[in-house]
């Protein structure tokens, strides 16, 4: 009856120590490049700077350490000591079992394992960031920020929570497609309210102001064929000096979005290279491929839990009383990061290499590959990136190739397809 309970304590264990494995190869590849700049990075880096990002990489790892160490300690207690069991009928004792308590009980629980996290969270922020001159926000912004995240908790997530235990609880044996039905509606409603209603409770945007910087990214989206509502600025300064772009909204209410930080770091030929990598992942079709990998996955978690649901063991194996709603959506919330850890290495790879078609799109509708080469070693060396990780490393938790990578496969590009003699219209028709 409980040998589930041994399995899922040795999964646990294994990926905690595998965690721990990877770290330290890491920061022994670091290690072992710090001495001195790399000779395949000295035409991209200085001393200095490098000696700085090798620091940073390591302050990182050590309380990466410590994190995981931390988070796979509140894993086992949660699960193994009874403590889940004895606040759920403590719960159920002085609320009831409706479905309103039933959704009550899993948001106050997935809110008490976030309350768990924020002292690694501010540390993170106010300590190893500060250090490195990356934190801008005050304590009084970061609080506001995790308020106004638990009522977006309240108002949406919790609703939602309801919605599932009402529908495991009376959809009859395909309820976890009506739950997958469910997921998939909300996300889309997150999808269309977040530009409108849920990012501006966090930053503040602003159109790009008009001038040479605007009319290059707006003939940028014209000639590559991306229709686009307007360029918005985003005010993500106040909080750190770390920089991003994004495209926000659908159809012809889609926005460009440019971090404040990324214009102050860049070349304006580079902020186009940069847009048209992220041009190149909407018309590579890559944001539907993945979502629809992610709906795919979804929808084969919810068939997995609805079978677990049905076997006694799953319950009793950590404590639980079987054939209960909240307790298999709680547990099943809880072991999914335990299974998935181990598919990372696929998920990136196919990451990875959307990125390289990204990259390629750029330089071909740019004509020349050297403007994003230039903008990625800057975005690089000013977040002091790691740019010597151990393969092993990268290939578990990288989402993005490396700069050399990167920098590899856009020299080995055809001169003929990447040459600002080319004409305008000609590259992307190559691609």
């Amino acid at each position: 009856m409980y040998w589930f309970g041994l399995v899922i304590f040795i999964l646990v264990i294994l990926k905690w120590a595998t965690q721990l494995w990877l770290e330290w190869l890491n920061e022994r590849n670091v290690r072992l490049h710090s001495s001195g700049v790399p000779e395949s990075l000295k035409d991209v880096i200085d001393a200095p700077t490098y000696t700085r990002s090798v620091e940073y990489t390591l302050a990182k790892s050590r309380l990466r350490k410590w994190e995981l160490s931390y988070d796979t300690l509140v894993l086992a207690m949660a699960l193994f000591s009874g403590i889940l069991p004895r606040c759920f009928s403590f719960f159920c004792q002085h609320i009831g079992r409706s479905t309103w308590a039933m959704g009550g009980f899993l948001f106050l629980m997935g809110l008490a394992f976030s309350a768990l996290t924020l002292p690694f969270d501010w540390y993170a922020q106010f300590r190893l960031e500060a250090r490195f001159g990356f934190n801008t926000t005050t304590p009084k912004l970061w609080w506001a920020d995790r308020f106004k995240g638990l009522c977006l908790g309240v108002v949406l997530g919790y609703p939602f929570l309801v919605l599932m235990v009402f529908l495991i609880q009376r959809a009859g044996q395909n309820w976890w497609l009506w739950a997958w039905g469910a997921l998939m509606i909300f996300e889309l409603v997150i999808a269309v309210l977040a530009p409108v209603l849920i990012l501006p409770l966090f930053n503040k945007f602003t159109p790009l102001p008009e001038g040479p910087l605007r009319a290059r990214l707006l003939n940028l989206a014209q000639r590559t064929g991306f229709r686009a509502h307007g360029i918005q600025v985003m005010d993500g300064s106040k909080r750190s000096r770390h920089s991003n772009a994004f495209f926000t909204g659908f159809g012809k209410f889609r926005k460009i979005v440019l971090f404040d930080t990324l214009i102050q770091q860049l070349l304006e030929s580079e902020l186009e290279a940069v847009l048209a990598h992220e041009i190149g992942h909407f018309k590579r079709k890559h944001i539907p491929k993945m979502l629809t990998a992610s709906a795919l996955g979804s929808l084969l978690g919810f068939y997995i839990l609805s079978w677990l649901a049905r076997q006694d063991w799953f319950y009793r194996g950590f404590g639980f009383v079987p054939d209960n709603v909240a307790a298999g959506l709680l547990l099943f919330g809880l072991l999914s990061g335990v299974a998935t850890f181990w598919l990372s290495p696929l998920i990136h790879a196919w990451s990875r290499r959307y990125e390289y078609q990204a990259d390629r799109f750029a330089a071909l509708s740019m004509a020349d590959s050297r403007p994003l080469i230039g903008a990625l070693r800057k975005l690089n060396l000013k977040n002091l990136s790691n740019l010597t990780p151990h393969p092993f490393y990268s290939g578990f938790y990288y989402s993005h190739p490396t700069l050399l990578e990167r920098e590899q496969a856009l020299m080995a590009l055809p001169q003929s397809f990447c040459s600002p003699a080319s004409p305008p219209g000609n590259p992307l028709s190559a691609g």
